[in-house]
């Protein structure tokens, strides 16, 4: 099994890939003391990308929001990322071999996980569910109209709504 260190450079390394392939330029900040793993640049505009390591169950992809530092081996403080530290949160998962981008609006004030479903939800559920297919590219999506404190609703769940 590969180390925290090594899963999260391959991530980096996928993540920047993708967005190369995109057509997108990236830039990668020096030293381990930012709050970002990469620098997407669009329309002479600098994005900030924290990128993730994830390794679904082939149904849902978890993906923390938060990282530790670390000091012999102990926690020192618990990092949350917001829309004041990032632009995007980036999650490579090694099972279906996808990176995902997840908007910095999308993370609140510092929540611990989110949840991007890749298969339907055996339950049939289908309120309030991030699809993955959704988060595929680092585009922006309307801010839903859900009541304060519910999840933001996806595209798919908005389209699915209107035609109802």
């Amino acid at each position: 099994m590969a180390s925290l260190k090594t899963k999260g450079d391959l991530a980096e390394l996928k993540v920047a890939v993708d967005l190369v392939e995109r057509g997108y330029r990236i830039a990668i900040p020096f030293g381990e003391d930012v709050d970002f793993d990469l620098i997407l640049i669009r329309d002479e505009r600098l994005e900030r990308v924290q990128v993730k390591h994830a390794e679904s169950d082939g149904h849902v992809v978890h993906v923390k929001c938060y990282s530790h530092s670390l000091t012999n081996g102990r926690i020192r403080r618990t990092k949350r990322y917001t829309s004041r530290t990032i632009e995007w949160l980036a999650v490579y998962d090694k099972t279906t071999d996808t990176c995902f981008y997840i908007s910095a609006a999308e993370l609140g004030e510092g929540r611990s996980v989110l949840h991007l479903r890749l298969t339907e939800a055996r339950n049939n559920q289908r309120e309030r569910i991030r699809y993955a297919d959704d988060y595929l590219a680092p585009e922006r999506r309307r801010p839903s109209m859900e009541p304060a404190g519910f999840e933001p609703a996806t595209s798919r769940m908005q389209t699915e709504r209107s035609t109802n």
